[in-house]
C-alpha cells in the first residue's frame, strides 16, 4: 500500500461541503481523523463506490447518502447537502467505480461537476495523486508498494460568477501539475534512467528496418560508451548529429549523453538558411553523420568535412579489444557501476540534456534546449496514459522531430521496448510492409503520412495495431473515418510543441464500463486533440490580453505550465519576456478545453487574421471551401489560406490553390465570386471569403508534413504585390 502525505490541514472548514478528485481508503481514514468523525458522503445510486472504501465506511458506522444525480434537481441535492450540514456533519462527495484510462485526472465524471455549478454552495476541493519513484507509478488506479499517496485540502471556493465546477478542475489541474513537478524522480539524470534500462533490458532488439538486422539493446550500450570516450576528447560542449532513425542514430545520442556533450538534433530536410542558423546559434563546430546517409542527401548544405565526424570511419577506428570489452561490460557489469564509470550523474535535472529546433514553418529556426528534467517528466506524463508493457513501436518519425526522440525512441528505449527504425517516414510502402511483418502494435505519424500509408495498405496491415498516434497537424474526420472502415484502426489524435517536449495531450481508446457503474470518463473525443496529460496546468486569456483570464471552457490563448516546459528559447531574451507570464508558456494555440480535459484547438494564432477587427480562422476557411471544391482529404493538399496586409481592413484573405483548373487566370474571378455566394449560404462572415486567388503548382510543405508557413505567405505576397528586393 502506498504511503499517505497529507497537506493542507490549516484549510480545514467544519461543517462544509468537500469535492475530491478521487479517494482511497488512506484518504476516507485521513478525512475521519481531520473532520473529527463528523461527516458523511454522497453519491450517485448508480455510482457504486470501490468495494475496499465501502467496507471501511461501514466499519466506522460513516452513512452514505444515495442521491439520484443523473434525474433529481440541483435544487434538491443543495437541499440535501444544507440539512446534513445544519446537523453539524460535513459532507463528502464520493467518486464511484467507473471506466477511465490511467492518469485521469480525477474520478469525477463532469455530470457531478456541472451540477456543483448549479447547486450555489461553497466548495473546499480535495486532491489526491499517487507518485513513485519508476516512470509508470503516477496516478496508478491504485498505487504500489514504492509509491506515496500525496493528500490535500485545498482553500475553499466561495459561490461567484464563474463556473464552480471549472474552478474546482482549475483547483485540481494546478495542484496535480505543482505536486508532479516537486518529484525527487526529475531532478535524475536520464542518462542514468538510459544506462540502467538498455541494461536491464538487454536482450530486447532495435530492428534496422532498411536492412531487417537486429542489435541489441546491450550492444548499443556498448558501442555508445566506446564512442563516448572518443567523443569526450573532442572537447566540444555541443554537438550536431545529423542522422536518421536507427542503431547509428541511437548509439551517437546516447554516446554525447555519456559523454556530456550536447546533442544537436539536426534537420536535414531544412533549407541552407535554416541549417546556417541552427549552427550558428548553437555554436556548433563539429558534426556527427554517416557517409551513406550523405550520398542520400547530395543537396543539403554539408558542414565543411574537417567538421564532419563519419560514423563508417569513427567506428572502424575503434580499437577492437576496447569495443568488445565495453559490449561485455554493458552486458555484464553492474549498471551502477557503469553510471559511476561515465559519471552519468554529473549532468542531470536542469542541465541541458538535447537540443532541438523548431521547424521554422512560419520563420527562423529556434532553439529549444531540452533538460533532463524535461524529458523526464514528459516520459513519466505519457507513461501515466499509456501501457506500454507488450508494445512493438515503430520508429520511423526523424531525431529532430520532437515527437520522434522522445516518444518513438527514448521512451521505448526506457521501458525496455522493441523499435524498428526506419529512416523516411515518407516510403508508406514500405512503412507498411514493416508493421505487417514485425508485428508492430503503436505507430506515430503525422496525418499527412498517415493517408498516404492508407493507400498503400490492405484490410489487414494494421491489425496488430493498438496505438495510432497522430500529430503536428489537423486530423481531418474523413481520414479518421476511412482507417475505422478500410483497417479497423482508429486514428488517435494527440497535441505536442517542442517547447513542451513534446506531449501535452492525447486521445486513447476508452476503456470498456465498469459493471454497475453508470459512468465512464472517455478518453477519446473525436474533433479534440486529446486528454491533457497529468502533471500539466493550462490557462486561457483573452487573444488580445494576456492579462484577461478566462475559464477553460472558453475559446482563447491557450498557456501551459509543467515540469516538461521549456525555460525559453535559446539566445532570445525578448521573445522571451513575450511568451512567459509568471512559469505560464504562451503556446501561440487557440482553443479551449472541457470538463472531461479535452482540449479543442481553433488553430494557430499565426494562422489568424485580424480583418477589420475580427479574427477570422484560416483552417476554418479552408475546411469550408474544400467542402465547397468537393476536394477529398485523401489528396495531397490542395488548397490553403494565408493573409497578407491590406491597408483598409488591415488583413486580407488569399486561397492559395494547386487545383489544376486554377491554373487558368481567367478563372479567378469566377472562382472568387463562388466561393463568397457558397461560404454566404453558409452562414458564414462575409469576412471568411478571399480577396484573392494565387495559382500554384503545389502548397509548400515541411519534412514532417506540416505546410510550410512562411513560403506560403511568401508565395502569395510575390504573386500581389511582386519579389521582396534584397
Amino acid at each position: 500500500m502506498a504511503n499517505l502525505n497529507i497537506h493542507g490541514q490549516k484549510n480545514v472548514i467544519t461543517p462544509g461541503f468537500y469535492m475530491p478528485n478521487r479517494l482511497s481508503v488512506q484518504a476516507c481514514r485521513a478525512l475521519n481523523y481531520l473532520l473529527q468523525s463528523k461527516l458523511c458522503y454522497i453519491t450517485d445510486k448508480a455510482f457504486p463506490p470501490d468495494p475496499e472504501v465501502a467496507a471501511y465506511l461501514d466499519t466506522k458506522s460513516i452513512s452514505i447518502h444515495r442521491f439520484d444525480f443523473q434525474h433529481g434537481t440541483p435544487i434538491l441535492a443543495r437541499e440535501i447537502i444544507h440539512g446534513m450540514l445544519q446537523q453539524g456533519k460535513s459532507v463528502i462527495f464520493l467518486p464511484g467505480q467507473l471506466a477511465h484510462v490511467r492518469g485521469a485526472l480525477s474520478d469525477v465524471p463532469s455530470l457531478f461537476l456541472e451540477y456543483v455549478d448549479s447547486m450555489n454552495i461553497p466548495v473546499v476541493p480535495l486532491f489526491m495523486g499517487y507518485y513513485g519513484t519508476s516512470f509508470d507509478t503516477l496516478y496508478r488506479e491504485r498505487p504500489e508498494k514504492d509509491s506515496r499517496e500525496e493528500f490535500y485540502v485545498l482553500p475553499q471556493l466561495t459561490v461567484g460568477k464563474q463556473s464552480m465546477g471549472v474552478r474546482l478542475a482549475t483547483a485540481w489541474m494546478e495542484k496535480g501539475m505543482e505536486v508532479f513537478s516537486e518529484q525527487p524522480l526529475l531532478q535524475e539524470s536520464l542518462t542514468t534512467h538510459l544506462v540502467h534500462a538498455l541494461h536491464k533490458h538487454g536482450r530486447t532488439v532495435m530492428i534496422n528496418g532498411t536492412s531487417h538486422s537486429t542489435v541489441p539493446y546491450f550492444k548499443i550500450l556498448g558501442v555508445a560508451m566506446t564512442v563516448a570516450k572518443r567523443l569526450r576528447k573532442k572537447g566540444e560542449k555541443r554537438i550536431g548529429v545529423i542522422l536518421p532513425p536507427g542503431p547509428g542514430g541511437t548509439i551517437c545520442l546516447l554516446a554525447c549523453l555519456l559523454a556530456g556533450i550536447t546533442p544537436v538534433m539536426i534537420n536535414y530536410a531544412t533549407s541552407r538558411a535554416s541549417f546556417e542558423s541552427t549552427v550558428r546559434q548553437a555554436g556548433l563546430k563539429m558534426f556527427i553523420t554517416a557517409r551513406r546517409f550523405m550520398e542520400k542527401l547530395p543537396e543539403f548544405a554539408w558542414p565543411p568535412t574537417n567538421q564532419l565526424i563519419l560514423v563508417e570511419d569513427f567506428l572502424r577506428a575503434l580499437p577492437k579489444l576496447c569495443l568488445i570489452g565495453n559490449v561485455l561490460l554493458a552486458r555484464f557489469a553492474p549498471a551502477n557501476w557503469l553510471c559511476k564509470l561515465h559519471n552519468t550523474s554529473s549532468r542531470r535535472g536542469e542541465d541541458e540534456a538535447v537540443m532541438l529546433f523548431t521547424a521554422g514553418s512560419t520563420g527562423e529556426p529556434k532553439g529549444v534546449a531540452l533538460t533532463h528534467r524535461m524529458i523526464m517528466a514528459n516520459i513519466a506524463q505519457s507513461c501515466c496514459r499509456l501501457s506500454l508493457d507488450q508494445e512493438r513501436i515503430l520508429g520511423s518519425l526523424p531525431l529532430f522531430h520532437s515527437f520522434g526522440l522522445t516518444i518513438a525512441l527514448v521512451l521505448p528505449l526506457l521501458k525496455g521496448r522493441p523499435i524498428c527504425t526506419y529512416p523516411n517516414p515518407t516510403e508508406a510502402r514500405t512503412l507498411c510492409e514493416l508493421i505487417e511483418k514485425h508485428k508492430l502494435t503503436m505507430l506515430c505519424a503525422t496525418p499527412t503520412f498517415a493517408r498516404a500509408m492508407l493507400r498503400r495498405a490492405e484490410a489487414y496491415t494494421f491489425a496488430t495495431v493498438r496505438y495510432f498516434i497522430v500529430g503536428a497537424e489537423r486530423l481531418q474526420p474523413e481520414l479518421e473515418k476511412q482507417f475505422m472502415t478500410r483497417c479497423g484502426v482508429q486514428l488517435l489524435e494527440g497535441y505536442g510543441l517542442t517547447e513542451a517536449s513534446p506531449v501535452c495531450s492525447v486521445n486513447l481508446p476508452d476503456k470498456e464500463r465498469v459493471p454497475g457503474s453508470a459512468f465512464i470518463i472517455p478518453s477519446l473525443k473525436s474533433g479534440t486533440i486529446g486528454q491533457l496529460l497529468p502533471g500539466i496546468a493550462v490557462r486561457i486569456t483573452d487573444v488580445e490580453d494576456d492579462e484577461k483570464i478566462l475559464p477553460f471552457t472558453e475559446r482563447g490563448m491557450i498557456w501551459l505550465k509543467g515540469a516538461n516546459i521549456f525555460h525559453g528559447y535559446t539566445n532570445k531574451p525578448e521573445l522571451n519576456k513575450a511568451i512567459f507570464n509568471e512559469g505560464w508558456f504562451k503556446s501561440g494555440d487557440i482553443g479551449q478545453m472541457d470538463l472531461n480535459g479535452f482540449v479543442t484547438l481553433a488553430g494557430r494564432l499565426s494562422r489568424f487574421s485580424k480583418i477589420g477587427g475580427e479574427m477570422v480562422p484560416h483552417e476554418g476557411v479552408e475546411k469550408a471551401i474544400a467542402d465547397i471544391l468537393n476536394l477529398r482529404s485523401e489528396n495531397e493538399i490542395m488548397i490553403t489560406v494565408t493573409g497578407v496586409m491590406d491597408e483598409q481592413k488591415g488583413e486580407t484573405l488569399v486561397l492559395l490553390s494547386a487545383v489544376p483548373e486554377h491554373a487558368e487566370p481567367a478563372v479567378e474571378r469566377e472562382v472568387l465570386s463562388l466561393l463568397r455566394s457558397e461560404l454566404a449560404k453558409r452562414g458564414l462572415p462575409n469576412l471568411w471569403a478571399p480577396r484573392y486567388l494565387v495559382a500554384v503548382s503545389s502548397i509548400p510543405v515541411l519534412a514532417s508534413g506540416k505546410q510550410d508557413l512562411q513560403r506560403c505567405r511568401q508565395l502569395a505576397n510575390e504573386a500581389l504585390f511582386g519579389p521582396r528586393e534584397t
